[in-house]
């Protein structure tokens, strides 16, 4: 099973928003999934990628995996360090301006079930969200949102 986050770069970071991904990582987790896509660039991004650093000294078999937008970023590779591994997706004829809307696209197309902290209906995150809703994909919702 392979996982996908998406939230905003800006978010009530709390103990409560750790507590409640944790839980929903260790759950899926449990459920069988193995491999977890991260865009990186965001602060629930790293958030998501604290809570799977602590995850993966429990569960060694699972990966998380930056999900690269652009290649040759110098930033890219320092942040890299950090994972597991790195995918690339196929965007090598897409316009720099769009890399990273169509690199979230792109896991919300690939997972199996999304994790999302999106608090407003506007902005990438919630794009990425309504795309993984239009592909019926599992999605896994902070309870913050207001539909």
């Amino acid at each position: 099973m392979t996982v996908s986050f998406c939230g905003h770069n800006r978010f009530p970071n709390s103990e409560e928003t750790e507590q409640w991904l944790t839980d929903v990582v260790s759950n899926l987790i449990e459920q069988g999934a193995t491999h977890f896509y991260l865009g990186g660039y965001g602060g629930f991004d790293r958030l998501a990628l604290r809570v799977m650093k602590k995850q993966k000294k429990l569960h060694p078999n699972i990966q998380y995996i930056l999900v690269l937008a652009y290649l040759d970023r110098a930033r890219d590779v320092e942040v890299a360090k950090d994972y597991d591994s790195t995918i690339f997706p196929p965007l090598e004829s897409v316009p720099l301006r769009l890399a990273i809307v169509r690199r979230n696209t792109w896991m919300a197309e690939v997972c199996d079930v999304m994790v999302a902290r999106v608090d407003y209906d506007w902005g990438g995150a919630a794009t990425t969200l309504a795309h993984a809703r239009q592909k019926k994909k599992r999605i896994i919702l902070n309870p913050n949102y207001n539909e």
